[in-house]
């Protein structure tokens, strides 16, 4: 299974709900990089994604987007091909 990266905060409700899809789909552990914690790390973030919302969510060298782009992908049965690849 590809690593899963993600730029999240303490209270991001669609951060949360990232999580669970990625769980649900045999996701065993998540990178979780706390950019409210950090401000380095938001900068980074920004930097690399041109997005500023979290969670911004990378499989394997993919960036795949925050929430509803990660629910479209799997909508589309991209999700777990991606998960998959070696």
């Amino acid at each position: 299974m590809q690593p899963v990266k993600m730029y999240t905060t303490a209270v991001c409700p669609y951060c949360i709900r990232a999580k669970q899809i990625l769980k649900s789909k045999g996701v065993a552990q998540i990178e979780e990089i706390r950019i409210d914690m950090d401000p380095a790390a938001r900068a980074t973030m920004m930097e690399v994604t041109q997005r500023r919302t979290v969670p911004q969510i990378f499989i394997g060298d993919t960036h795949v987007g925050g929430c509803d782009d990660l629910i479209a992908l799997d909508g589309r049965g991209g999700l777990i091909p991606l998960l998959q690849a070696s």
